[in-house]
């Protein structure tokens, strides 16, 4: 396999010195990714193993092993377009020998050992049901969109079957009240508590459009701390003008991509 982009693909900057294999047609990686890899690994600075559901073409992945270059990866992805150019990418940046792709459907009890647990786990999941909106032609833009192999009950109780003790799962969701109430509803199905919450505002001024979620499992908190929720600030990815705030500049910085 090689190690540049072939017709039809694109080679792109992703965090330090990695680079990520997209198609350039297909689905390419998206803030709500980037924002998953920075929340997850800022609160889970320490995590030696990580598991990535739903990965796509690796984004959250590749940052995830860029950020913690001691951290052991799996990731799990259903379409093998995505593991393909997930795989190169691995090649590309020198992380194959800790990072580890499995194809498939991460609901099969197959992929994922019943004794296998993670430090950290994220997940980017799709946001609609199918038939709730205009659904893409391209096979890979539609699975990120629509929840064709699960949904957010999915995710949440695949991650807290594989949390270790005192893990941490990080995920991305809409932030809308209907759509907040489903992860909170998931969560609490699957044994997780919402530890923290930070929604984020795509341009100054507007509501929140999304929101991060960073999750414990139950069993592992103190009762004080069940249905604690700490709301963060809103993040703010662009200024009313329209140029990349502050923060969101930071955001970058901190996974080692040029604002």
């Amino acid at each position: 396999m090689g190690t540049s982009a072939a017709d039809g693909e694109t080679l792109d900057a992703i965090g330090g010195h990695f680079r990520l294999f997209q198609l350039r047609d297909g689905h390419r990686f998206s803030t709500d990714d980037i924002l998953t890899a920075w929340y997850g690994t800022s609160w889970c600075p320490s995590a030696r193993t990580a598991l990535d559901l739903g990965s796509g073409i690796g984004t959250v992945g590749m940052i995830v092993a860029w950020r913690l270059p001691g951290v052991r990866m799996v990731t799990v992805e259903a379409q093998a377009v995505s593991v393909t150019l997930a795989r190169k990418s691995a090649r590309y940046n020198g992380v194959e020998d800790r990072y580890e792709l499995r194809e498939g459907d991460f609901r099969d009890p197959g992929l994922l050992r019943q004794d296998e647990v993670f430090d950290l786990v994220t997940g980017s999941p799709p946001y609609f049901p199918t038939g709730t909106g205009v659904e893409s032609g391209h096979p890979q833009k539609l699975a990120c969109r629509f929840e064709l192999r699960g949904d957010i009950r999915d995710y949440c109780a695949v991650a807290s079957r594989h949390l270790a003790p005192g893990g941490w799962f990080a995920c991305v969701f809409p932030h809308e009240p209907a759509q907040r109430e489903r992860v909170e509803t998931a969560a609490a199905a699957a044994g997780l508590v919402i530890v923290r919450r930070r929604p984020v505002v795509f341009r100054e001024g507007d509501p929140p459009l999304v929101g991060l979620f960073g999750m414990m499992r139950r069993a592992d908190l103190p009762d004080w701390m069940h249905g604690r929720t700490w709301v963060e600030p809103d993040l703010v990815i662009r200024d009313r003008a329209g140029a990349i705030h502050p923060e969101y500049s930071a955001v970058k910085l901190a996974i080692g991509f040029p604002p």
